[in-house]
């Protein structure tokens, strides 16, 4: 659900047994796909319906920080937000993920590029998206 400034959003995710890799954890390949999820998730409850039918969005670059991890069963709560306005076509992304105990244990950080649909082109992000997802604080 989207917290109290629109440019934050969070979500739960629960480890399942399909998630576990053979160190008894969730595997790199999940958290990525967590990342995507919750950056769907935000661009759907925070866009306007005529900007998410125009634009998509591409990932040019993901950093992930591991500091920890989950096992089978457990549940981190997982904050995005977008630290800084757009820079031409791009702009990234960070999501915390925290464990129970409220550590973050997963960091990323992930550059997306706004595409038209139509033309397939990339194109510069235009004041009225980049201004659902503000204020920016440029906290990191």
């Amino acid at each position: 659900m989207l917290k109290n400034e629109m440019n934050r959003h969070t979500m739960t995710f629960t480890a399942e047994p399909a998630h576990i890799d053979e160190l008894g954890h969730v595997n790199n390949a999940v958290w990525v796909e967590w990342i995507q999820q919750i950056a769907v998730a935000h661009w759907a409850a925070a866009a306007l319906p005529e900007h998410q039918a125009r634009y998509a969005w591409v990932v040019s670059r993901h950093e992930i920080d591991y500091r920890g991890n989950i096992g089978p069963g457990e549940t981190v709560m997982a904050e995005t937000f977008i630290p800084a306005g757009p820079s031409g076509a791009r702009f990234d992304r960070r999501v915390d993920f925290r464990n129970a105990a409220g550590k973050v244990i997963v960091s990323s950080r992930t550059t997306w590029a706004i595409l038209d649909r139509i033309s397939g082109r990339l194109v510069r992000v235009p004041g009225e998206v980049a201004s659902r997802f503000g204020p920016f604080d440029g906290s990191d």
